[in-house]
C-alpha cells in the first residue's frame, strides 16, 4: 500500500475542493447533471427522458411499498459524497434511513443501504462502468443497474478487496418482466419504459 506525502494528499483534497464548488456554482444553470469521478469532472448532458424519470419514479415507488417505514427511497439532493476518496455522486435512487437525511451537508456513501441508476441513453459508461468502479470504492454496499436501452439490468453486491480497488464479489443479472432484489426488498420489474430507438 502506498501512502501519499501530506503535500500530494492536500493538492489532491484542494483539486476535489474546487471541482466540488465549479459543480454546485452550474446548478440549475447549464444543462446536464455533472458528478466528480476520479478521473474528474463527468457531465451528463442530455435532460433525463420520460422513459428515464417514469422508471425511477415506479422503482422508487415499488421499493417504498415493500420496505420499512424508517427508509426511504429518496431522489433528490444533497450529493453523495467522499471527498478523502475524490468522488461525488447523485443517484437517481438512494434507499437510505430518514434519520440520515436530517441535517445538513452531503450524504454519506456509507449510510445508504442501496444506490440505483438509471442508465442514460447519452453515458451508458457512466452507470456500467465508472459507477460500477465508484460506488463500491466509496462503499455504497447494493448497486442496481436499470437500463431501459436492453430491458436488462443488474444488481451487485458484496464489496471484497482486488488489486484494482474494492469492487462487488457478486452480480445478479435480470430482465425486465423478472422480479429484482435490491438488498432485502423484492420489487417487479413489469411494466417498466424502455427508450424508444433514435428518430422514431
Amino acid at each position: 500500500m502506498t501512502i501519499a506525502p501530506d503535500e500530494a494528499r492536500h493538492g489532491a483534497s484542494h483539486l476535489y475542493r474546487v471541482m466540488r464548488d465549479f459543480v454546485h456554482s452550474t446548478d440549475d444553470t447549464l444543462p446536464g447533471k455533472f458528478e466528480i469521478t476520479k478521473e474528474g469532472i463527468v457531465l451528463d448532458m442530455m435532460s433525463p427522458s420520460k422513459p428515464h424519470e417514469l422508471t425511477v419514479l415506479r422503482v422508487r415507488q415499488r421499493l417504498e411499498k415493500v420496505m420499512p417505514e424508517e427508509l426511504v427511497a429518496h431522489t433528490g439532493e444533497p450529493d453523495v459524497e467522499d471527498e478523502a476518496e475524490g468522488v461525488m455522486r447523485r443517484p437517481d435512487v438512494m434507499v437510505i434511513s430518514e434519520a440520515e437525511m436530517e441535517g445538513d451537508g452531503s450524504f454519506d456513501p456509507r449510510s445508504l443501504v442501496a444506490a440505483v441508476e438509471i442508465v442514460s441513453r447519452s453515458n451508458p459508461d457512466n452507470d456500467w462502468v465508472s459507477k460500477l468502479r465508484d460506488y463500491p470504492l466509496i462503499g455504497v454496499p447494493v448497486y442496481a443497474i436499470f437500463d431501459p436501452r436492453t430491458g436488462t439490468g443488474a444488481v451487485l453486491t458484496d464489496i471484497h478487496p482486488t488489486p484494482d480497488g474494492p469492487r462487488y464479489a457478486t452480480r445478479k443479472d435480470f430482465v425486465y418482466g423478472e422480479d429484482v432484489t435490491i438488498g432485502d426488498w423484492t420489487i417487479s420489474t413489469d411494466d417498466l419504459p424502455r427508450y424508444q430507438p433514435i428518430g422514431r
